[in-house]
């Protein structure tokens, strides 16, 4: 019964999460390159501006194509780097150390090598350049005409240095996202999350472990698409090793967990990024009162 308390989500102190902007962050819209929180020589900032876009691409491609098992088409791997006609539409949640100095090109001045990304796309920019990157996975319109009178926010392309992948940076970037998370008064965060594999009769017990144990209520109900659905329960509810599935579940998908985050309804096979895909449901309001005093309501924990 403890593992499932522990990712059971609790209200914001029994009231719903705040849709204005702290007073501490009046005037401090995000801007590109601002830093929202620093650690050490660790900061969080929004990224600022196309040479640092090249950068968190080359990152994401170490890390997906290099170290992971995403497969390069022939551009990808000439250019060495991730990237998608989203990455120009979204905002770059960047970690950066100003300990560790480097030249992006020969000669060039030494800067903060940045060592973790998230991409972060606003409903309102999606809604003018084609929708979310997640719509190509998961029937995600449903819980947006539903919930018409929130604002949506997509998480992606999540990816740390192997050497950063700390408590520290993994804490900074969720800083840095809950930070933005207030400044646009962001309802409801959503995203597709992904388990390395793509064979999912070998990921059975953490496919049912998410389905029985954190699937979405019906009001965040949403499934994946009909041509690349995968069926989920795989195993009993009562025949689940609850403490083994969440051992063997990747760190983001606990973090989220923890945070009170809802599962969709059927995964999907990607087979160019090597993994299967499950959606991510994360409204505001019902994120667990623990973690977000512990980042402060109005994200002061780490702040500049």
């Amino acid at each position: 019964m403890k593992v499932l308390k522990k990712f059971t989500p609790s209200k914001l102190s029994g009231r719903p999460a705040p849709r204005w902007i702290p007073q501490a962050m009046l005037g401090k819209m995000p801007e590109a390159g601002q830093s929202l929180g620093k650690v050490g020589p660790l900061e969080v900032r929004l990224s600022n501006g196309a040479k640092e876009l090249k950068q968190s691409q080359r990152l994401r491609y170490e890390v997906f194509y290099e170290e992971m098992s995403a497969i390069a088409d022939a551009q990808t791997q000439l250019s060495r780097l991730d990237r998608d006609s989203y990455d120009e539409i979204c905002d770059h949640l960047l970690v950066v150390d100003h300990n560790s100095q480097v030249r992006n090109k020969p000669f060039s001045k030494l800067k903060p090598q940045i060592v973790g990304t998230y991409r972060l796309l606003r409903q309102e920019l999606a809604q003018l350049n084609g929708g979310f990157y997640t719509a190509g996975e998961f029937d995600i319109q449903g819980i947006l005409d539903r919930h018409s009178d929130l604002n949506f926010m997509e998480l992606g392309r999540s990816c740390v240095l192997k050497p950063y992948r700390t408590k520290k940076t993994v804490e900074l970037l969720w800083h840095g996202i809950w930070s933005y998370v207030l400044m646009h008064n962001v309802d409801v965060m959503i995203g597709c999350a992904s388990i390395e594999g793509t064979d999912p009769d070998l990921l059975s017990e953490q496919l049912s472990f998410l389905h029985h144990f954190a699937s979405a209520p019906e009001e965040w109900h949403v499934s994946a698409l009909p041509d690349q659905y995968v069926e989920m329960n795989r195993i009993a509810k009562d025949q689940v090793d609850q403490r083994a599935a969440l051992r063997s579940l990747p760190p983001l998908i606990k973090g989220y967990l923890r945070l009170g985050a809802f599962i969709g309804n059927g995964a999907v096979v990607d087979h160019q990024f090597g993994t299967t895909d499950v959606l991510i449901i994360m409204p505001v309001s019902k994120l667990n009162s623990r973690y977000v005093n512990y980042y402060g309501q109005d994200a002061s924990r780490y702040s500049s």
